[in-house]
């Protein structure tokens, strides 16, 4: 006889496979060892004996394959060894973290700054050990898992704005007394950005701190990876993963808020720091991409080449100017076959269901990269064309996925 989880497990996979949203990893291995020319070639890895070209990666600048970071990963570990050992507040916070606070510092203007080893917990971490019970907090309704879960955790009164809609920001800040304002500076899903110099203004007016999940805007985002990032935002979260092309997170704000969270974040108390290699490679990813501006400059062509070739075959994104590209199809299931077709040509691509976005708005999520070839690019959006036109799918427009955010 079954336990009760046994049978909650089983009819809760069962529903899920049922309704075409049940999530399943898959083992990847990498297409060729790295070397020096691996920076060069478009992202590609290998399922079942199968190459594929990525489109689906977050790593938009092509960092994680630079040959020099690997180079400083390898040097950060004979230093420091491959792990912290523990806890920031024990013996797990060395020089090398220590500088990497201090450039990121450098970069944005903040005061201070607190690394975590992923961007869920700094996220999370900021926002349960922030608020309590006495906080009225607004956020723009697409706003991250992470967030939501640490506001929930907090207890704080959440109220959220329609999507990046200043009218709607400024009518809930008129009517609350709030303690902050969140949003995102690229949202994850859809690929476009917040209107951030406006919701600062409007914070300012109201007294409100300005908190910015920077996650996918860091380092390819203009306008807030400079000294100047902190005159317009109160706290800003950055993440390693995505254009540095390695791991962790940090929280940047003012020397009273990041001792605050070193006193009371149990994130932070309670974990094992990230490990110094770690640190000393997203120092190095950091120094490597302000640098090379020219990868920047190499993703925004990249990102233009796709749009005109969606453009002249017709297919129908849904405006993002970012390397995150979505093509909004509707029913869960049609996103999986329209991404299994695609994977069939050679051609990996995200596809999004609920609970990621909402009941009706599944997606293929195609991000670009600096490390994307034209040549690929180009055959990426033929076969995208050649699958839409076989398989007969309610494409949701522009137009009606900007409603569904009203």
């Amino acid at each position: 006889m079954s336990s009760l989880l046994e049978t909650k497990i089983a009819a809760r996979q069962h529903a899920l496979r049922e309704q075409g949203l049940l999530r399943q990893r898959k083992v990847l291995s990498v297409d060729r060892p790295l070397n020096t020319n691996a920076s060069t070639s478009s992202p590609r890895f290998v399922f079942e004996g199968r190459a594929y070209v990525n489109f689906s990666s977050n790593d938009y600048l092509g960092l994680s394959r630079v040959p020099e970071l690997a180079e400083a990963l390898h040097l950060g570990a004979q230093t420091y060894g491959v792990g912290s050992g523990a806890s920031p507040l024990v013996t797990g916070y060395s020089d090398a973290h220590l500088a990497l606070e201090r450039e990121l510092c450098d970069l944005t203007g903040h005061e201070a700054a607190l690394l975590f080893c992923s961007g869920f917990s700094a996220n999370t971490a900021l926002m349960k050990t922030l608020f309590d019970q006495h906080d009225i907090v607004v956020a723009d309704k697409l706003v991250h898992a992470s967030i939501i879960d640490g506001l929930q955790d907090s207890g704080a009164q959440l109220k959220r704005f329609l999507h990046n809609s200043l009218e709607s920001a400024e009518r809930l800040l008129a009517r609350n007394q709030t303690s902050a304002l969140i949003t995102e500076s690229v949202f994850s899903m859809d690929g476009d950005c917040a209107p951030i110099s406006e919701l600062s203004a409007l914070c300012r007016q109201h007294h409100t701190w300005l908190i910015v999940d920077d996650a996918h805007g860091f380092a390819v985002l203009d306008g807030y990876n400079n000294a100047d990032a902190a005159k317009l935002i109160d706290v800003q979260v950055v993440t390693f993963g995505k254009a540095l092309g390695c791991q962790g997170a940090a929280v940047l704000g003012s020397q009273a808020l990041i001792d605050f969270l070193v006193s009371n974040a149990r994130e932070y108390i309670y974990s094992t720091a990230l490990s110094p290699a770690n640190a000393a490679l997203a120092l190095a990813a950091t120094q490597y991409s302000t640098a090379h501006p020219e990868l920047q400059q190499k993703l925004l062509e990249n990102i233009a080449l796709f749009k005109q070739l969606c453009r002249e075959a017709n297919v129908p994104l849904l405006g993002s100017d970012t390397a995150i590209q979505p093509l909004i199809i509707g029913d869960a299931r049609q996103t999986l076959q329209v991404a299994e077709e695609l994977r069939a040509a050679g051609i990996w691509v995200g596809a999004i269901r609920p609970p990621t976005v909402p009941v009706g708005s599944a997606r293929l999520r195609i991000t670009l990269t600096a490390a994307h070839a034209a040549e690929d690019i180009t055959a990426c959006v033929a076969q995208l064309a050649q699958v839409l036109s076989r398989v007969v799918v309610p494409l949701v427009t522009e137009r009606q996925a900007a409603d569904d955010h009203r």
